[in-house]
């Protein structure tokens, strides 16, 4: 019984079933050979006797008789009926009656029997047979050795839209593209050949009759033999998964999306990362066009108004569809097309079959690309929180399956996903852009006059980095002819590092303008960086002990009279001076503590710097990018700056290509100063004694020397205020003192005195016979002050060369 089952041979054929015949009276009249095997009973015990007698079971003769009331009605019946054997059991056999007709009666009938297993193993072998070419839903394609076709199932017939039985002896892909035949070919092939099936193997599938139409199958294919291995042909189990396929392409694109849209804060690179994600995944063509207003980082209206620009664009062919659009230049959308409509509805705009003349000179989209081949359109809107910021548009034209509702629906998720990344860059670049003039408006924009020093500078915001820095450089002119250089760094980044930079050199001019020694100066701002700190512990801004306000700064005082230069730093980098020979070495000098620690010293330290050197003053972000060590880049620093003869922009230039990145990771604060000396014949001093005849010598000499210089006309002036110096000197200090003139772009007089009792400006009442004579020099002179050295103080004054009442 195993061997009928495994073997599938019908078990009613003549050399497996027991067959009896049967007369018109229910007497066997016929036995043959198998029946004997199977029942036990012999012909000669069984012919002329009638069935009911020998092979029936009394209790089934109900059942019995029925059946043959059946077979005599309709000619014929098959069920299961109990017969019993020869040793007594009863069997269940499966039974099958036919009627023999000699004539118009019939005289006797043939009754064909198996086991009951088998038949029902049969019958069910049968059924999945007729189940797998009629009603399985996966494909069933059976090739003969010839690589024709030999059968096909309904499966496929629906699959393909082709009725079965044209399929029967065709070529092997016969009815695909060549492209997609070939590989249906050498798939069949190599089973034939190798015997080794294929398991699930993807191939996309395109009907001659429908090539537009792509789908996409799973096939799995074994070699069919016979018993003796005989190769019989290749069975195929080809199921559609083109909708599987689909809605996994899709989630993959999905996928794909979120790790490629919004790598930055940048609107257009937002803008072109959705453009190609979209190609050639879900469309040929594809372009971003956003308002100009969200381009430049400005809020949007909920009432659509201004231009649109296109800020990306995708292709799968060097041509993009409809004519080039420049970045940054307005799109212009004829009133009734797609596009139009999409953004005054924000509603998406599906076009799954395009009309010819949509791209035409005249048509709809206002662009020509008739070669393209264009048939099927897809817009929808760029929106994020409730704003519509623009509109992506995705075209077909190389792919021949139209649009569906689920490629824009798909288009809809992707255009969301990247709405909020681009207006998440929009307000960045809206902060940017107020840190920007924030920054600008606190940072150093043109370099003021003075004689001292010639002056280049750069500064280079980060690329890299979200945020602005807090690094700033400065010029300040300072009494005697003298320049500050000062450069600084603020810790962090953002409108806080830019508001406490433009706090801290606001700072730096206040106490540049009392002509403190670098050091002090230094110490004053790290008692404002400590103050700074603390309102923002006391009014919760950060947590307590974490360092928020910190900065270091470097402050240079030169003198082009002397020729020194007085230098201190607060955990700066070191300042480079080239000497005139091309000498460039970093200055050794002590680091000092950034400021806000508090409660440590700072040291200047005074250098005599010859005329023609070089001097630069750098943030760390020139030397400290990730990529280059210190040293190294203090190194290519020194080496860059080796020629000071050069231009001082082009070495600045030089400084800036030899050292920055193109995207720096850190801004960059960069001033190169070119020292000067004043001329000997351009200054004049004295050394006066304390008595009153001074004054009067004091106003001699600067008569004769403003004589010499050919400014009689500041004569007056000029010794008034000299004589009235001198004068306080003689009465309010001790010692000698010291009259210096000096012709620059203004004249300068100075009388220095080792008191370091500071001058006051005051009102004289009308009864006072003295107390006028600071008010006198304040009147003469266009700025006047008070310096403090270590040796005393020096009382200064500026006098425009034209003269203050010419």
């Amino acid at each position: 019984m195993t061997e009928l089952s495994e073997g599938h041979d019908d078990p009613f054929a003549p050399h497996l079933a027991a067959l009896a015949v049967l007369d018109d009276r229910g007497t066997v009249v016929g036995w043959n050979r198998r029946a004997q095997e199977l029942l036990g009973h012999p012909d000669t015990a069984v012919i002329g006797r009638p069935a009911f007698e020998v092979l029936v079971d009394p209790r089934d003769l109900p059942a019995v008789r029925e059946a043959a009331a059946s077979c005599r009605r309709t000619g014929g019946w098959f069920g299961v009926l109990k017969v019993r054997h020869r040793d007594g059991r009863l069997v269940e056999m499966g039974l099958r009656a036919q009627a023999l007709s000699r004539g118009d009666q019939v005289h006797e009938w043939i009754l064909a029997a198996a086991f009951a297993a088998d038949v029902l193993e049969w019958q069910r072998n049968r059924a999945l047979l007729d189940g797998l070419y009629r009603r399985c839903p996966i494909g069933l394609v059976v090739h003969g050795p010839d690589l024709r076709v030999l059968r096909v199932n309904r499966a496929i017939e629906r699959f393909s839209g082709v009725p079965a039985a044209d399929f029967r002896g065709v070529p092997t892909g016969h009815m695909l593209l060549p492209d997609d035949a070939r590989r249906a070919v050498d798939r069949v092939r190599q089973v034939i050949e190798t015997g080794r099936p294929f398991i699930y193997s993807e191939q996309f599938v395109r009907m001659e009759q429908d090539p537009a139409r792509e789908r996409v199958a799973l096939v799995s294919s074994f070699r069919m033999e016979d018993p003796a291995g005989r190769v019989l042909g290749v069975a195929e189990m080809i199921e559609d998964i083109t909708e599987r396929h689909r809605a996994q392409r899709r989630l993959a694109l999905l996928d794909q999306a979120g790790s490629r849209i919004g790598t930055t804060l940048d609107v257009a690179e937002t803008a072109r990362e959705l453009a190609e994600v979209t190609v050639p995944h879900l469309a040929d063509h594809a372009s971003v066009d956003l308002l100009r207003t969200v381009t430049r980082g400005e809020e949007v209206a909920r009432a659509l108004a201004g231009p649109v620009v296109r800020v990306g664009a995708c292709s799968v062919g060097a041509r993009q569809v409809g004519p080039s659009h420049p970045q940054g230049e307005p799109v212009e959308f004829a009133p009734d097309s797609p596009q139009a409509r999409c953004l005054a509805e924000g509603r998406p705009v599906l076009e799954a079959v395009l009309p010819p003349d949509s791209f035409s000179a005249e048509g709809r989209q206002g662009a020509r690309a008739p070669d393209l081949g264009v048939h099927s359109l897809i817009v929808v809107p760029v929106a994020a929180r409730g704003l519509v910021l623009g509109v992506m548009t995705l075209w077909r034209s190389r792919r021949p399956d139209a649009f569906e509702a689920d490629d824009l629906t798909l288009a809809q998720e992707l255009a969301s996903r990247a709405a909020v990344a681009i207006d998440n860059a929009r307000r960045f670049t809206q902060q940017q852009q107020t840190a920007f003039t924030l920054q600008s408006s606190l940072l150093l924009r043109a370099v003021p006059d003075q004689s001292a020093v010639e002056v280049a500078l750069r500064y280079l915001p980060a690329s890299a980095a979200p945020g602005l820095g807090g690094d700033w450089f400065d010029v300040i002119p300072l009494s005697g002819g003298r320049v500050a250089l000062v450069v600084g760094d603020v810790v962090g980044r953002g409108i806080h590092a830019a508001a406490t930079m433009g706090r801290l050199r606001t700072a730096v001019h206040t106490l540049a303008s009392l002509d403190l020694e670098p050091d002090e100066v230094l110490s004053r701002l790290d008692d404002l960086v400590n103050l700074l700190a603390a309102e923002q512990e006391a009014a919760g801004e950060r947590p307590v002990g974490e360092q928020v306000v910190g900065a270091t700064c470097l402050y240079a005082v030169y003198d082009p009279v002397s020729g020194w230069c007085s230098v201190a730093r607060a955990g700066h980098p070191p300042p480079v001076v080239t000497a005139p020979d091309g000498q460039a070495a970093a200055l050794d000098l002590p680091a000092g503590p950034p400021l806000g620690l508090g409660g440590l010293p700072f040291e200047a330290r005074d250098v005599e710097l010859a005329e023609g050197s070089l001097l630069c003053l750098y943030t760390n972000g020139l030397i400290g990018e990730r990529h280059i060590d210190a040293d190294v880049g203090l190194t290519k620093l020194c080496a860059a700056l080796t020629r000071p003869a050069d231009a001082l922009e082009r070495t600045c230039q030089a400084v800036v290509d030899s050292l920055v990145p193109s995207r720096p990771s850190d801004d960059v604060a960069l001033l190169i100063a070119r020292t000067r000396m004043l001329p000997p014949d351009d200054v004049a001093s004295w050394r006066l004694p304390p008595e009153p005849e001074s004054a009067a010598r004091a106003r001699a000499l600067t008569s004769a020397k403003l004589t010499e210089w050919g400014l009689e006309h500041l004569a007056f002036t000029t010794e008034l205020i000299v004589s009235e110096l001198i004068t306080n000197v003689y009465r309010y200090a001790s010692g000698p003192a010291t009259l210096r003139l000096i012709r620059e772009r203004c004249l300068v007089c100075e009388v220095s005195d080792t008191s370091h009792t500071s001058p006051h400006l005051r009102r004289a009442r009308t009864t006072d016979e003295g107390g006028r004579g600071l008010f006198l020099v304040a009147q003469m002179a266009e700025r006047w002050g008070t310096r403090y050295t270590r040796d005393g103080k020096t009382v200064w004054t500026e006098q425009p060369l034209a003269g203050l009442f010419t």
